[in-house]
């Protein structure tokens, strides 16, 4: 696979798609591309960090830079993976040539709002904010988006395709529930993790190896989250169909029940939403 370099004397092809960052997701969605037939001519990323930059070179072929304004030049669709508290500097760099060019403006950064993005870029910009989780890493993602309205069909299917890579894409009409995006998927695989850790730790106090407890926990995991994808029953009928009266599962039901497991999942899922706002507020 060809390793490419740091500068380019012309400007990107059309349907070329710029990352400005090249972290874990960046390069997750760039890997997914490539897997899935796009030309690693058509991919260019950004990144400040060497290492990083020509590891993604090396794996994938794609063209790297170490300058976001020599990355996007030319490239119809930018797709802006930096931190949130970076995003308004990254932005005031590009701004110039975002002016020029008009790309679709593609954020995968928690709590930053089509608004934000669209006034830092220097307004009357097409902006498709999303929120991806960590599992796009395998290819097993979800991805919650939003369009503002300056985006036609034509840049709504590019954002879905390029998102699809990764995973499931879902389209949400009303941007102030993008927060609750983040807190239910954005954050989800945390309370996975959570319940798995604190599952393996009970093993554990029963008695169980430690290595016994691990396979058990993980596997069970695994195979509940195929039970719910795969066979397209509700997660309340699986739940009832395990659960017999007056059974092992049923006594653990119950305390889960009794413990309030319900409420504290909607409080938990609550403050993440209310913290998503908190950052947009924070970085404005």
């Amino acid at each position: 696979m060809s390793t490419a370099t740091d500068h380019r004397p012309s400007p990107a092809a059309p349907g070329t798609v710029a990352f400005i960052g090249g972290g874990n997701m960046a390069r997750s969605l760039i890997g997914g591309l490539i897997a899935n037939g796009a030309a690693p001519a058509t991919v260019r990323v950004a990144e400040p960090n060497e290492a990083t930059r020509q590891g993604l070179a090396a794996d994938f072929g794609v063209s790297v830079f170490a300058d976001a304004g020599t990355a996007v030049d030319g490239a119809d669709a930018w797709v802006f993976a930096v931190k949130p508290q970076v995003m308004r500097e990254v932005c005031a760099t590009l701004g110039d040539k975002a002016r020029a060019e008009r790309p679709l403006a593609i954020s995968i950064a928690a709590g930053i709002t089509s608004a934000q993005l669209d006034r830092w870029l220097g307004g009357d910009m097409a902006v498709v904010r999303t929120m991806p989780n960590t599992p796009a890493l395998l290819g097993a993602g979800v991805t919650g988006l939003y369009a503002n309205p300056l985006v036609d069909a034509a840049g709504r299917a590019r954002a879905e395709a390029l998102l699809a890579s990764a995973g499931t894409t879902v389209w949400i009409d009303d941007e102030a529930k993008m927060d609750a995006v983040t807190a239910v998927s954005g954050s989800g695989p945390a309370y996975v993790f959570l319940l798995a850790e604190a599952m393996e730790e009970a093993a554990k106090a029963e008695g169980l190896p430690a290595d016994a407890a691990r396979t058990l926990v993980l596997q069970t995991v695994l195979g509940a989250a195929r039970m719910l994808t795969e066979s397209g029953e509700s997660p309340a009928e699986l739940r009832r169909r395990v659960t017999s009266p007056g059974g092992t599962t049923h006594a653990a039901v119950e305390t889960f029940e009794a413990g309030g497991l319900r409420a504290l999942a909607a409080q938990a899922i609550r403050n993440a939403t209310v913290r998503g706002g908190e950052l947009s507020a924070a970085n404005d």
